[in-house]
C-alpha cells in the first residue's frame, strides 16, 4: 500500500463523501472505497468522448494553480 498526503480539506471531503457513500450503499464505505469508486466515476466519465472533450476543454480554460502554489494555498488550516 502506498501512502498519501491529503490537504485536510480535501481528507475532510474524502471523509464526507465516503459517509454520504455509506448511506447510500447501507454498508460501511471507507474512505479508501471512496476514493477508489471517485476514481471509477471518472474513468467512466472519461471514456465517453463528449464528455471528455467537455472536460478537457473546461480543463484547459481553468486557471489551475502549479503544484507549489496548491501545496501553499493547502497549507492554511480549514475552519
Amino acid at each position: 500500500m502506498k501512502m498519501l498526503e491529503l490537504p485536510e480539506s480535501v481528507y475532510l471531503d474524502l471523509a464526507t463523501i465516503s459517509k454520504e457513500l455509506s448511506r447510500v450503499a447501507k454498508k460501511p464505505i471507507s474512505m479508501q472505497m471512496a476514493a477508489y469508486l471517485l476514481i471509477s466515476v471518472y474513468r467512466a466519465h472519461m471514456s465517453e468522448a463528449c464528455a471528455r472533450d467537455a472536460f478537457y476543454h473546461r480543463l484547459a480554460s481553468m486557471p489551475i494553480m502549479s503544484p507549489e502554489e496548491f501545496q501553499e494555498a493547502s497549507d492554511v488550516p480549514v475552519r
